[in-house]
């Protein structure tokens, strides 16, 4: 139906989904579905972070879907320290331009900021608050007598929106969500409760967690070298890129005797997530192997990659500051 297959998928980084056939189905037979993602908006956000978004972006580049986005400023401020209402607001906002960067049409995304257009979704909330008791929340999201109140409320709200598009079209449309799989617990409530509230379940698709350059399973804003910031300097780009963590040998000389180990790299990983061409990627591979590329030369490939993905992704995120509006939920669907 796609003509083809996005590279995130083929080469495993999308690795597992709940219900996907319904949403091809509907795309076959020509019936309204819709896509949904979110961001809990804050100052640190990483390469790591974009990724789920490029899928979407093909989503609605293949199939012209609409793509319903959640800033939770709401849930940032309730959940994480330190953190004013103000902050989080103005972080949403930020976090929207890298967003609108990726090169979404502004017809087919709508952004919805919490605390801003929480008349689209407090009905919804509301009768989802109905069918969730307070036991299932707490068991489900690990909450005790001491969370406040307003953290025990917000899975509401994140439900809701996968039940948005059907309100505001006035007819069954599901979605489909590309997401980490830490999320999941609020989508199986929310299919858990789907068709007693008159909705359809939520589709999923998950992804992986994005190593850390040092190393750790995924980026981690507590080690600022395990990650790549949308806002580091070229300069700490190339830093962190040259000190990645390899797969290859000790010394140039046992690399090109006995070659890298690609598999265990977290260097060739991230040629797999941010190098479209798979014959690229196949040579990288293969030249390590062999013995033939050298870790140096490989980070150093990578690296321009990387600057050049991020020198046109700040380009367009600075013009995405004139048109942010167009993005917004609340400009389309009054």
């Amino acid at each position: 139906m796609a003509g083809d297959v996005h590279y995130l998928i083929r080469r495993g980084f999308f690795y597992a989904h709940r219900d996907l056939r319904t949403i091809l189905d509907r795309q076959r037979t020509g019936l309204k579905w819709a896509l949904y993602s979110g961001r809990g908006p804050s100052a640190d956000l990483h390469i790591g972070h974009l990724v789920p978004w490029m899928l979407g972006r093909w989503f609605v580049n293949r199939f012209g879907v609409e793509y319903f986005f959640e800033m939770t400023d709401d849930e940032k401020f309730l959940v994480k320290e330190g953190y004013t209402l103000e902050q989080t607001n103005r972080y949403a906002y930020e976090n929207a331009l890298d967003l609108i960067a990726l090169g979404f049409p502004p017809d087919k995304l709508h952004i919805i900021i919490d605390t801003e257009d929480i008349k689209y979704l407090y009905k919804i909330a509301v009768r989802v608050g109905k069918k969730l008791t307070l036991s299932t929340v707490k068991h489900t999201f690990g909450f005790t007598d001491s969370t406040n109140v307003g953290a025990a409320f917000f899975p509401t709200l994140e439900i809701s929106v996968a039940f948005l598009p059907t309100e505001l079209y006035g007819e069954t449309v599901p979605v489909l969500i590309p997401t980490a799989i830490d999320q999941d617990p609020y989508f199986r409530l929310a299919r858990d409760i789907a068709e007693d509230l008159g909705y359809p379940k939520p589709s999923t698709i998950y992804g992986k967690f994005i190593p850390g350059l040092t190393g750790e399973d995924k980026m981690s804003a507590s080690n600022p070298d395990s990650a790549i910031y949308i806002t580091d300097e070229e300069r700490d780009v190339k830093r962190k890129i040259m000190n990645a963590l390899t797969g290859g040998q000790p010394t140039a000389e046992f690399q090109r005797k006995y070659g890298g180990d690609p598999d265990n790299c977290v260097v060739y990983k991230y040629h797999l997530l941010f190098q479209e061409s798979d014959e690229k990627v196949k040579r990288i591979y293969e030249d390590c192997k062999v013995g033939k590329l050298l870790c140096g030369e490989c980070k150093a490939m990578l690296f321009e990659r990387i600057r050049e993905f991020m020198k046109e992704h700040n380009e367009r995120r600075e013009r995405a500051k004139d048109v942010v509006q167009q993005y917004r939920l609340s400009t389309k669907f009054k």
